[in-house]
């Protein structure tokens, strides 16, 4: 569709593939070049629908679902991302048979195109194995998150695995420094979080209240690896985290540390700005978390299934001069 093209509604029906998937996800991979934030935009109002009937953005679609899109004009620059598809791309694999593949994702990396991104790792993984009848993210990590990243190659291995993500199942550890020296006893962290929107559509995070309607219970583990007292370089005290997440909310581990006053080094939505300006001067270039561990069960042969990928040069380097 050209710009001068006027919009029309269109239908979208689900295939099998696409069976059990988020609508939120679907849409992202159907609707080329329309951002993510617009997307949301017309589920909530309704514009979207299934099967006639209104439809919430973590609602399951079902094989045979018709799907109701309203009429959405691309800009000229949306236009030409649609009509650029990302370039091919094969990541670390840490681990990979018939219907898992484990990734060592980089930070800086979106996992998948939306707000303001065109391409991430799932469509760059597509388009490097376009043999493959499916690809798709069991679960998410942060832009600027390194680390473990799921992508199931079957329809029933993604089913089976995000149930297992849901249910808590799973073990999910990361490696976290954070500004201060993390006290010890300090080992659990139960806050429920409030997402919300700022004026430009970009997401955040606070901690809420238990009373909140619209709060979701969080709860991570902490325990703390190892401290540096402050330097005589004017650098703070940094304390090396183990942080094992009990669910998977968004912005949880980044959050949570920051509430209790600690937290992660170069975080640039929850951070402390002109600590993460010293911090770059030192050499950390980047937001010091990374998905280390990950302990799961594994679809098919159900045998418990550890995973690990190792700190990444640049957080190496950076703790080992401290």
């Amino acid at each position: 569709m050209s710009p001068s093209d006027p919009p029309a509604v269109r239908h979208l029906t689900v295939d099998e593939e696409s069976d059990g998937q988020r609508l939120d996800n679907f849409l992202v991979r159907h609707l080329k070049g329309v951002p993510k934030t617009h997307i949301y935009r017309i589920i909530r109002s309704g514009e979207v629908r299934r099967n006639k009937g209104r439809v919430a953005a973590d609602d399951r679609v079902n094989t045979g679902d018709v799907l109701r899109i309203p009429p959405i004009r691309l800009s000229a620059r949306a236009e030409e991302k649609a009509d650029n598809p990302a370039p091919p791309r094969e990541f670390p694999v840490v681990f990979e048979d018939e219907v898992l593949l484990a990734i060592d994702k980089p930070a800086g990396v979106a996992v998948h195109g939306g707000s303001g991104v065109s391409f991430g790792v799932i469509e760059q993984l597509r388009r490097a194995r376009p043999t493959a009848r499916l690809l798709e993210l069991v679960h998410r990590l942060d832009r600027e998150t390194s680390g473990l990243l799921l992508v199931a190659k079957k329809k029933s291995a993604l089913k089976a695995l995000q149930d297992q993500f849901r249910e808590r199942e799973t073990g999910k550890t990361y490696l976290a420094l954070v500004l201060g020296e993390w006290p010890a006893n300090q080992k659990v962290i139960d806050q429920p979080l409030h997402k919300f929107l700022l004026a430009d559509g970009e997401r955040r995070v606070r901690v809420t209240s238990s009373d909140d309607p619209d709060g979701m219970r969080a709860i991570t583990l902490v325990k703390v690896s190892q401290v540096w007292p402050a330097g005589a370089d004017g650098l703070p005290a940094l304390s090396l985290l183990e942080v094992t997440i009990k669910t998977g909310r968004t912005h949880q581990i980044r959050v949570h540390l920051a509430s209790a006053g600690h937290p992660i080094a170069g975080d640039d939505k929850y951070g402390d700005f002109e600590r993460n300006r010293q911090l770059a001067r030192a050499g950390l270039k980047r937001m010091f978390l990374h998905a280390w561990r990950l302990r799961l069960t594994h679809p098919v042969s159900q045998q418990s299934l550890q995973l690990q990928t190792e700190l990444p040069p640049e957080l190496q380097n950076f703790i080992a001069g401290r």
